[in-house]
């Protein structure tokens, strides 16, 4: 397994008696009693030394060390994960230990690892980590990878998304796609407002764009594939709070791409923006490039499922949830039904559910 690469030289602060050990010019006994983990040293003090021989250029203490310092046993290692070590060391553990669960949650709770390695965590297959991630709203504040790291973790789910949305300052999606009919109210943001918010967010470097970026460009003609590219190049510059942002409050265009980001948590984002229109949710509810929680969250949304367009694109798309797609045939028209009878594009289920309803009716 690779190792973390460290950018720049590490500092390690250690005792007289715990340096004689750990020196390069110490002798090859001393060295080698000590990659043993043979030393009768406090836990972090004792996980540095070893830490330290690892990167021994003799191969025998190197290896020796290594194996010593992931077998540690487990009150020593909890000492260390739980304790003010080194960030490199612990660092060092949080790869080491990427399969142990236990170790990893002592390692994401612990204010000594740094930012990086709570960003490597919040990338892992644990959903106690991502769970206990997801709740220090410093920390992601603090370092936006942690958040895109947690926004492209297939176990990071709505409830963790809408908490960080929420930190961020914007609404919980569930909440609002399951209550009242909502129409924006207080939580609409006016075009003047958001340019300015934008440039504010997006910096010297990319502020200049803040206009052209939430301007909506109205009609409902295709989007002009340069246009798109345009804004595909200038996104890509982007941090994952740029990209939040812009999708809170950019325009149509900014929406339609960004709610298709890899990054959950932004795509979340653009869905639950307050300025989509009927006509965009139509689109999204057709769309086979979104995730499964925009086509959920769109299904769920009482507003936009009034329209009869987004109940016949939810009903026909393949990508839809089943038990939204099923939710919604029993509105459609018999033309529709018929349609989707003969569709070899949708799930065998929903078309052998509008051939069920058509043959209740006496239609087929």
């Amino acid at each position: 397994m690779p190792e973390p690469k460290s950018p720049q030289k590490i500092h390690l602060k250690l005792s007289p008696q715990a340096e004689r050990y750990a020196r390069r010019d110490a002798p090859h006994e001393a060295r080698l009693m000590a990659a043993r983990g043979a030393l009768p040293l406090p836990p972090i003090e004792l996980a540095t030394v070893l830490f330290v021989l690892h990167h021994d250029a003799d191969p025998e203490i190197k290896d020796l060390a290594l194996a010593s310092l992931e077998s540690l046993p487990d009150a020593i290692c909890d000492a260390v994960l739980t304790g003010p070590a080194h960030p490199a060391l612990i660092s060092h553990l949080a790869h080491s230990f990427r399969e142990k669960p236990d170790r990893l949650e002592k390692i994401a709770l612990n204010p000594a690892t740094d930012d990086a390695t709570i960003a490597f965590l919040a990338g892992l297959p644990c959903k106690q980590i991502v769970d206990i991630i997801s709740n220090n709203q410093e920390r992601m504040l603090r370092a936006p990878e942690i958040v895109d790291a947690l926004g492209n973790n297939p176990l990071t789910g709505r409830v963790v998304i809408d908490r960080i949305l929420s930190f961020l300052g914007l609404q919980g999606t569930e909440a609002k796609a399951e209550g009242s009919d909502d129409t924006g109210g207080s939580d609409a943001i006016s075009d003047a407002d958001a340019e300015a918010a934008l440039r504010a967010i997006l910096g010297e470097e990319l502020g200049q764009f803040a206009k052209v970026l939430v301007q909506e460009t109205g009609g409902e003609g295709q989007e002009d594939d340069e246009s798109e590219g345009s804004l595909y190049a200038l996104v890509q510059k982007m941090s994952v709070f740029q990209k939040i942002k812009l999708a809170r409050m950019g325009n149509k265009e900014a929406r339609g791409l960004l709610v298709r980001d890899r990054n959950k948590i932004v795509a979340m984002a653009a869905v639950s923006s307050p300025k989509i229109t009927d006509a965009e949710a139509i689109t999204m509810a057709q769309s086979r490039n979104v995730a499964d929680d925009i086509l959920r969250y769109v299904a769920n949304k009482r507003e936009w499922t009034k329209n009869y367009q987004v109940k016949l694109a939810l009903s026909m798309n393949p990508r839809c949830p089943q038990s939204a797609s099923m939710k919604f045939i029993n509105y459609l028209q018999d033309r529709d039904l018929k349609a989707m009878m003969r569709s070899k594009d949708i799930p065998s289920v929903i078309s052998t559910h509008a051939r069920r309803i058509l043959a209740k009716k006496g239609k087929i």
